[in-house]
Parts: structure tokens; C-alpha cells; sequence
């Protein structure tokens, strides 16, 4: 999947979805996530849902003469004509604290005290972040978690009604696979294609594996926050590929904007969304990200008219990429990778292969997104696991024939994408 994430917030009204939708499907993604459009508790958050099946008014056009429910089909609609599949949060974690859930179903919810409990997080240095405008549904111990999984499991038909075809599920690691197992069993027996993607940051790799067993087709990747040398993220990948193949995103609307991050430096976000593209199976980029957004989305206070002033536009780059990801089956799968060792530190040299059938790559990245880097290859073939023709489909400057051995002066965050169709990989 290529997944552009229309932050509803920062799009508006429905009737002015359109363009967005076309840029997404111009740039050659295939998905469009859509982050909660319920109608909202008195926080105003999108996470915070009193109605499930009812759709925020900030949403709605004020002269459209068809009903909510209606706007939304068509929107949908459009997505489909555009050749985009649409994919919506599904949040069952927890509900608004002032939901009517609450006083219908007060059995749905923890307690702690006899009060409805928040839900919570731990950041990594420690600090204990609680949500209190939300209240947090006992899948676990309710006595009556049939009821509530069967209000889920409605909620999820539901909006296969409207349209949708996908669900990333907030905070899917929260809740048990005893939980989701059944849930995704029933939805798919009614509707075999449709997709469930498992929201796991801030968890365990081991965690991950667990929730990504109960049948979700993906998972996200922490590939955003990786320094390009430490072993983590290799060894997080291996634990967890071979159970769902994963998202990476070089930015989210629960990130900074990495413009910013960056110091407003181009080459860094074009260093990072390539990787982010042929690291893993899928990629998602959020709204703003191809322009060089500097604002941070936030679910409450994000409105249209913060749409910003371009400050880079990406898009011939993503579309580019999008279509090297396309185009080679070892960008579209979750195989194994190595770190191949050379003598500038500067540069990542990386070999990814596919776990079964034929392909092979090596990735070269320049780390550095200020200065350009040397790199020396005595022999490039040796790192293929087969032998086979070896075919350079980089963006800037491909070369008819790789010599050996290979040299090549990195611009400031380029990258250099070798693929070798013809050998049929041994990994497994």
C-alpha cells in the first residue's frame, strides 16, 4: 500500500476533498487514510468520538442539499473513480468520557474507583500522559464483552457501508487479540478484501508480533526515527516481518513536521521519504508533507485555513519513487535486509532481498543531508546472494554499467538504487 493520509481537520469540508484526492492519486499512491470524522466530544479531539455513527459537522458542507451520510458516499465515491481505496481510524480503544456509551453501557468501560478510567501512555523518559477527556472500553473483563464486541463489529459494517475498505486501528496493542481475532473473522467473512492495519508504535517488538498474530495484513514500522546505523530497527524488522509486513512514514500527524525537524533542509526529505518508500512493503506520508508543511497537525485545533504557503514541492519526487516501488517486486514485499559494511561511515549500504521467487536490491544513502560523501565499492556483486545482472534505476543520473570496483560522489542525501531482478533470492 501507498498511503496518503488526507488529515481531515486541515481538508475542510468534504466538497473540498477533491483536490487533495487527485494530487494523492497523481503522485501514485493507491490509498487515502482518513483519521476519525465521527462526531466528536466537548474536547473537540478527532480521537475523542461521542457518536460513532454520526458525522462531525465540521465536516459537512452548510449548502450540499444531500444528507451527511450522502456527502461522505460521494467523496468516497470519488476517491474509487481516482483509483484510491479509502481507509478510515477505527477507534475502539475508548470513546469520549461524555459519550452516551457511558451511561447506556457502563459495564463497556474500566473503572478505577468506581469511576470511568482514562486512557494513558508512558512516554520514553518517563512522564505518565493521560487522556482525560476519553473513556477507556474493558474489552478484557467486561461482563459483557460479547455486547461490546458485537457493537464493534457492527460499527466496522457500518462503515464498510459507507465506502471504506480499510481500518488502521488506533492503539491496536491495547487491545487483546482475543478481541480482535473474532472481530476481523466476522468481518471478513462477510467482506474478504477488506483490509486491517494494526497501530503498534510505542510498543514492543514482541507485542507487536503478538497483536500483528490476530490477523492484520500491517503494521507500522519505527523506520522514522532511525539513526541509519544502530542495530535496532534491523532487529525489530526481523522479529516482525515474517508475521506482517509493515508501513513506514518519515513524518505522522502524531510527529513534528520533519521540515522543521529538518531545518528546512530539502535533501533530508527526500533522503527520508525514499527510504521510508523501499525499506518496507508500504508507505505513508500525511497531507502537507510533499509541500514542505511546517506545522504540526493537531487533532483538536488544525483548520483550513492553516493550510500553508509551499515551501518545496515533492510531488514530481514522491511520484518518481512511487513508481520505482511499483515497479520492483523486492520494494513491494517484506524481505530480509543487511548492513553492508564499506569505508565512509557517512553512507548506508544496504541489501534487501524478497522471501521467496527473484529480486534483489542494494540501497547506497548518503546520510548526510549538507554535504555530499564518497563511496567506494571494491565489488558490488558480491553482495548479491545470486549471481545476476545488476541494473541502476536511481533517479538522478542512472548509469548504463556499474564498474568494478564502483565509485560515486553522493549529493547531500541522494540515494542510489541498484535492483537485481534476474536472481531468485535464498533467504527465507
Amino acid at each position: 500500500m501507498k498511503i496518503y493520509n488526507l488529515f481531515p481537520r486541515l481538508a475542510g469540508h468534504f466538497d473540498n476533498w477533491q483536490p487533495h484526492l487527485s494530487r494523492a492519486a497523481r503522485m501514485g499512491f493507491d490509498w487515502v487514510f482518513i483519521n476519525p470524522i465521527q462526531q466528536t466530544g466537548r474536547s473537540g479531539s478527532l480521537y475523542s468520538i461521542a457518536d460513532y455513527y454520526a458525522i462531525d459537522k465540521s465536516f459537512l458542507s452548510p449548502t450540499a442539499a444531500i444528507q451527511p451520510e450522502a456527502q461522505l458516499r460521494a467523496i468516497v465515491a470519488e476517491a474509487e473513480r481516482l483509483g484510491l481505496s479509502m481507509m478510515i481510524d477505527l477507534v475502539i480503544n475508548h470513546c469520549a468520557l461524555d459519550s452516551e456509551l457511558v451511561e447506556r453501557h457502563p459495564d463497556w468501560f474500566v473503572r478505577e474507583g468506581g469511576k470511568v478510567a482514562h486512557p494513558f501512555c508512558v512516554e520514553p523518559d518517563g512522564t505518565k500522559v493521560v487522556w482525560y477527556d476519553l473513556a477507556r472500553f474493558d474489552h478484557q473483563h467486561s461482563r459483557d464483552r460479547e455486547g461490546l464486541l458485537n457493537y464493534c463489529v457492527d460499527l466496522v459494517e457500518h462503515l464498510l457501508g459507507l465506502g471504506f475498505r480499510g481500518f488502521r486501528c488506533d492503539a491496536a496493542y491495547q487491545i487483546p487479540t482475543t478481541v480482535w481475532r473474532p472481530l476481523i473473522q466476522r468481518v471478513r467473512s462477510r467482506c474478504p478484501d477488506c483490509v486491517f492495519v494494526a497501530e503498534t508504535l510505542g510498543c514492543t517488538p514482541e507485542q507487536t508480533r503478538a497483536t500483528a498474530s490476530a490477523g492484520f495484513d500491517a503494521i507500522f514500522n519505527s523506520s522514522k526515527w532511525w539513526d541509519f546505523e544502530s542495530p535496532w530497527l534491523l532487529e525489530q524488522y526481523e522479529l516482525t516481518r515474517k508475521v506482517a509486513p509493515s508501513i513506514s512514514f518519515p513524518e505522522s500527524h502524531d510527529t513534528e513536521r520533519l521540515f522543521s525537524e529538518s531545518g528546512g533542509n530539502p535533501n533530508a526529505m527526500q533522503r527520508q521519504y525514499l527510504f521510508a518508500a523501499l525499506f518496507s512493503t508500504s508507505v505513508m506520508i500525511p497531507i502537507g508533507f510533499e509541500y514542505g508543511f511546517q506545522h504540526r497537525l493537531d487533532v483538536v485545533n488544525t483548520r483550513p485555513e492553516h493550510w500553508e504557503t509551499p515551501k518545496l514541492d515533492l510531488t514530481d519526487f514522491i511520484t518518481r519513487i512511487n513508481a520505482i516501488k511499483d515497479q520492483h517486486r523486492v520494494f513491494r514485499s517484506e524481505g530480509p535486509i543487511r548492513l553492508l559494511d564499506h569505508s565512509n561511515p557517512a553512507v548506508l549500504l544496504l541489501h534487501k532481498g524478497v522471501t521467496r521467487g527473484k529480486g534483489e536490491a542494494l540501497l547506497a544513502l548518503n546520510k548526510d543531508p549538507w554535504n555530499r560523501q564518497h563511496l567506494h565499492v571494491d565489488d558490488l556483486y558480491r553482495h548479491l546472494r545470486t549471481p545476476g545482472p545488476l541494473r541502476d534505476v536511481s533517479l538522478e543520473w542512472p548509469m548504463d554499467y556499474l564498474p568494478t570496483p564502483f565509485e560515486f560522489e553522493l549529493a547531500p542525501g541522494m540515494g542510489r538504487i541498484l535492483v537485481a531482478e534476474g536472481a531468485k533470492s535464498r533467504a527465507t
